[in-house]
């Protein structure tokens, strides 16, 4: 089975990047959909944007699609999430899971198998 492993978190000032990465361990993403959700404090987790690792079509949340986009390195196995113009709202544990959710369950995180253990984005106002 694939572990995605997350890394490339930290801090950044309003207005900043950051890009996240997401390398698979144990096997290839190979046949998954890679997403990306977020869980703020005291919030629920939140939808990203996701990433078919076969055909390299996107899909993201509309109110992360003009700042977020997803990408992929193959020769890596890693998905890498670039954030710009970063907001404090931004501010969150982000999490890269690989599953095989429908077209339509792309945004629901219980289709998503496979589950790193986050990496902490802190954006300072």
């Amino acid at each position: 089975q694939v572990q995605p492993v997350e890394s490339g978190g930290g801090l950044v000032q309003a207005g900043g990047s950051l890009r996240l990465s997401c390398e698979a361990s144990g096997r290839s993403f190979s046949g998954y959909v890679v997403g990306w959700f977020r869980q703020a404090p005291g919030k629920e987790r939140e939808f990203v944007g996701t990433i078919d690792w076969s055909v390299g079509c996107t899909y993201y949340a509309d109110s992360m699609k003009d700042r977020f986009s997803i990408s992929t390195d193959n020769a890596k196995n890693t998905v890498y999430l670039e954030m710009n113009d970063l907001k404090p709202a931004d501010t969150a544990i982000y999490h890269c899971a690989a599953g095989r959710p429908s077209y339509s369950d792309l945004r629901y995180a219980r289709w998503y198998d496979y589950w790193g253990q986050g990496t902490q984005v802190t954006v300072s106002s």
